[in-house]
Order: structure tokens, then C-alpha cells, then sequence
């Protein structure tokens, strides 16, 4: 069990909340949730419901669409981001993973999590000089603590430049590392 299914006991709810707040910058709508978490559209239409007059989320309509997003300024956002955050195991990626690389001048989450759907695989691209070994170590341990696993892609600064018109059409969150080095 984790921190959120302790306090929440609303599966529906819970699941609604990592997808949205994983990554505050991602949008959903009423289909495209039930459709991912397998759950009846009125289900999940009722949490939204309970999760937007909360002022948890917030509501835009984009043509027939409605689509929900974080409420990034609500007083609970910082508290549920992290909580968010510890109960996929990302605070234990950053701490761990990414403080004993080596020259890490980037780390980028991509992917499934990056949109804010926990499939159980991370996928992390790692810029700079890294200490492999070391990588596989750390990343080993960690999945463990986790239950997910971990796949790291690494890449030279070079590599990286090349790639980037490529990554820029995904989602991709910094981990680390600055505006200055994602330009590199």
C-alpha cells in the first residue's frame, strides 16, 4: 500500500490523481482516462466531477472535449505533487540514481511516466559522462525498493543535440539539470 491508497480509498480517484499530478503539465480527458485505467466513462466522470468542484482540477473545454489538468495554484498542490511523486518512486530515482553519476549534465524522464501513466517501466535519457557501472548498480537497487523497472538511455552531449528534434516531440520532464543544459 501506498501513502495515497492510505488516505484515498477511491481507486478511481487515485489513479485519476498520479496521472494528472505526476506530471502537473499533462491534460486528460473523460474517454481517454477510462479507455487508459479500463474503468466505465461514468466512473470516472463522477471523480472528475468530485476532483474539479474540489478546485483539485481544473476544467477546459477544447471543441467537444473537456479536458482536465492539475490545478497547479490550489494550497494542496506542492503536498499531493510529492506525495505523488514518493508513491511512484521518482524522489528515490532523483536522490539515488541521479546524485552518484558521474558528469550528469542532463537527466530527462520520457515516456509513459513523463505523461503521467504509471506502466510500471521508467525511461530515463542521461546526458553527459556517466559512470555506467555505477548507473547499473543504482539502478538495480532502486528498482527494487520500487517495483518498476528502470531503462536508461545514455547519451553524449552530441548525441543528445542530435537527437533533440526527435525528444521534443514527445513529453519529456527535467530531472536534472538546467535550461542552459538542455540546449547544450
Amino acid at each position: 500500500m501506498n501513502l495515497l491508497s492510505d488516505l484515498i480509498t477511491s481507486t478511481t480517484r487515485i489513479k485519476i490523481l498520479m496521472r494528472l499530478f505526476f506530471n502537473p503539465n499533462s491534460r486528460a480527458y473523460l474517454q481517454e482516462l477510462a479507455k487508459e485505467f479500463g474503468i466505465s466513462p461514468s466512473q470516472v466522470s463522477y471523480e472528475l466531477g468530485q476532483l474539479t468542484r474540489s478546485g483539485l482540477l481544473e476544467s477546459e473545454r477544447n471543441g467537444r472535449y473537456i479536458f482536465y489538468s492539475a490545478n497547479q495554484t490550489h494550497p494542496l498542490f506542492p503536498e499531493l505533487h510529492g506525495m505523488v511523486m514518493k508513491a511512484v518512486g521518482a524522489d528515490r530515482i532523483l536522490e539515488t540514481i541521479i546524485g552518484g553519476l558521474g558528469e550528469l549534465d542532463l537527466a530527462l524522464l520520457v515516456g509513459d511516466y513523463a505523461e503521467g501513466r504509471d506502466t510500471g517501466i521508467i525511461d530515463l535519457i542521461l546526458v553527459g559522462k556517466i559512470d555506467e557501472e555505477n548507473l547499473r548498480l543504482l539502478t538495480d537497487k532502486v528498482e527494487k525498493h520500487i517495483n518498476r523497472k528502470i531503462r536508461n538511455l545514455i547519451l553524449t552531449p552530441d548525441e543528445f543535440v542530435r537527437l533533440k528534434p526527435s525528444l521534443d516531440k514527445g513529453t519529456n520532464l527535467i530531472l536534472w539539470g538546467g535550461m542552459e543544459a538542455e540546449r547544450a
